[in-house]
C-alpha cells in the first residue's frame, strides 16, 4: 500500500520469514514500515525479517483489534488491508520484541519452572495418597522425602505398586531439574552483572537475572537464592 492508500499488491504465503521476505522482494519496495501483529510466531517472524533488513514493526494486538473492529466483513485479507492502513497513517502501538538470546533465556527459565512445578505436584500427590491410609509424611527436606516415604511403606508394603512408580517419576524430574538449574547457573556466571549481584547475601542466579524486581535491599530475603537440592 502506498502513501495515498492505494493497494499495490496482495499475496498469500506460508507463515515463515523466508516466504514473507521473498514476497516482499518480489513486490520490490522500498518499504517505509512493515506491520506484523503480535502473536505466537511474531518473535520468530520479526527476527527473520529484521535480519533480512526489512523495516518490520511488531504492533500491539488489542490496539490493532480495536482499530479493525469497525470492519463489516472480518477476513484475513481485510485484516491485512486494515493493518496496512494503520501502518500507513501511524495508528499503531509498537511492541518490544525480545532478542533471540533473550528468548532462549526465557525458554530455559520457563522449562525450569515447569519441571519444578511438576516435582511439587508429584510430591503433593504422594502426600495425599499416603494420607488416605493414615501415613503422614510430615515436614522433611527434599533429600529426606523419598527416604521418609519408603519408611512409611514398611507399614503397608502393598501400596508400593502405586507409590514406587511415582517415586521414580520424581527422581527423573529432579535429575532433569538439576540439569536446567546448572544451565541457569552457568548463564548467570557468564554475565558480569549477574556475577556482581550474586556476591550480595541472598541473591542467587534467579534474582540476579531480574534485579529490577527488587527495588530495595531489604526486599531480598535469604530464601531468594534457595533452590532444590
Amino acid at each position: 500500500m502506498d502513501t495515498s492508500g492505494k493497494l499495490i499488491k496482495e499475496g498469500k504465503v506460508e507463515t515463515e520469514p523466508d516466504a514473507i521476505g521473498a514476497l516482499l522482494h518480489a513486490i520490490g519496495g522500498p518499504y517505509k514500515r512493515i506491520g506484523l501483529e503480535a502473536g505466537p510466531l511474531s518473535q520468530w517472524l520479526y527476527s527473520g525479517l529484521a535480519a533480512a533488513g526489512h523495516p518490520v514493526i511488531c504492533v500491539e494486538t488489542r490496539h490493532m483489534k480495536a482499530a479493525l473492529s469497525a470492519q463489516i466483513n472480518k477476513t484475513d485479507r481485510n485484516d491485512a488491508r486494515g493493518i496496512a492502513q494503520m501502518m500507513r497513517v501511524g495508528l499503531y502501538k509498537p511492541v518490544h520484541v525480545k532478542t533471540v538470546g533473550s528468548q532462549e533465556i526465557r525458554m530455559l527459565l520457563t522449562a525450569r519452572k515447569f519441571v519444578q512445578t511438576k516435582i511439587l505436584d508429584v510430591e503433593n500427590n504422594l502426600r495425599g495418597l499416603l494420607r488416605n491410609f493414615g501415613l503422614k509424611v510430615g515436614a522433611v527436606t527434599k533429600l529426606q522425602f523419598e527416604r521418609r516415604i519408603i519408611e512409611l511403606l514398611k507399614q503397608s508394603p502393598h501400596l508400593r505398586l502405586v507409590i514406587d512408580p511415582l517415586l521414580k517419576v520424581r527422581r527423573v524430574l529432579r535429575e532433569q531439574f538439576r540439569h536446567l538449574q546448572r544451565a541457569m547457573e552457568r548463564l548467570a556466571e557468564s554475565d558480569d552483572t549477574c556475577k556482581l549481584l550474586m556476591t550480595a547475601s541472598g541473591v542467587g542466579p534467579m534474582v540476579a537475572q531480574f534485579p529490577g524486581r527488587r527495588r530495595r535491599t531489604d526486599a531480598v530475603p535469604p530464601a531468594s537464592c534457595q533452590t532444590m537440592n
